[in-house]
């Protein structure tokens, strides 16, 4: 028999009806009405919000590091955590587009790909205004952030991947996930029913951290195809959830992805 869990706003009565049958009433704050043989009821509590457990889904392991399978139509499989952390409540490290390795400082005068100046990229470029031309619009392996730091196995996300991340999913902003101090969005498949976290780790530039806890900034592997010190990437915060674009020197999370076993 389950346990039957009811808010604060819910009133519960007890009722009799002709077959001496006792049943107890629910009714909520939107009016409406559940009602529950009270054979089968063990325990009322009234509980808050605050002691929300929410389950998140592990569908299996590549190369030691866990993935959900969301039952995306490309089969894309999406890593339980962000590159750099070791659970879903911690937000990991920041990576400029194109770098591998976390630093101190987030700026064009410090990114791999510029000779300082923004609008001047000396890689991934199409078009010679931007930089020397070389049209690669994906990251190659080399300069993947998910391949170099968690294996061949794993790689960033393009834009693609990311929009049908968005649109396979129900999302849900919660503010304190399962108490660990971490705002975010919760992802429930409209598939299979697994579920995601991604914390709202905000992004680092050359005055440092910006936004932490209220909006969540996530590489793409896609280059913006017109303006090349641009980037893809997945954008989110309590009211807002699609993708966008922004200058490559900036340091964000990266969320990675593999192919089925």
């Amino acid at each position: 028999m389950k346990k039957i869990l009811l808010l604060v706003a819910a009133w519960a009565s007890l009722v009799f009806v002709a077959d001496a049958t006792t049943y107890m009433r629910v009714k909520t704050t939107d009016g409406s009405i559940i009602k529950y043989d009270v054979e089968e009821v063990v325990e009322v509590d009234f509980t808050g919000s605050e002691d929300t457990v929410l389950q998140l889904t592990v569908s299996g392991e590549v190369d030691k590091y866990s993935y959900v399978d969301l039952g995306l139509k490309s089969g894309t499989l999406w890593a339980t955590y962000n590159v750099g952390a070791s659970s879903p409540a911690e937000i990991g490290d920041y990576f400029a587009w194109g770098e591998t390795l976390p630093k101190a400082e987030y700026s064009i005068e410090t990114y791999k790909w510029s000779n300082g100046r923004s609008n001047v990229m000396t890689k991934y470029s199409v078009d010679q205004s931007f930089g020397s031309k070389d049209s690669l619009l994906v990251l190659l392996p080399a300069d993947d952030a998910a391949t170099a730091n968690w294996g061949s196995g794993w790689r960033m996300p393009t834009t693609e991947e990311q929009m049908e991340l968005k649109e396979g999913c129900d999302w849900t902003w919660v503010d304190n996930f399962n108490d660990s101090g971490i705002s975010g969005r919760i992802g429930v498949s409209k598939v299979n029913g697994n579920a995601i976290f991604f914390p709202a780790g905000g992004y680092r530039d050359y005055l440092g951290p910006e936004y932490v806890f209220s909006r969540g900034y996530y590489w793409s592997s896609s280059l913006l195809e017109n303006v090349s010190y641009y980037a893809y990437e997945f954008l989110f915060y309590k009211t807002f959830i699609d993708w966008f674009s922004d200058n490559r020197f900036f340091g964000m999370n990266v969320r990675a992805v593999v192919a089925k076993p």
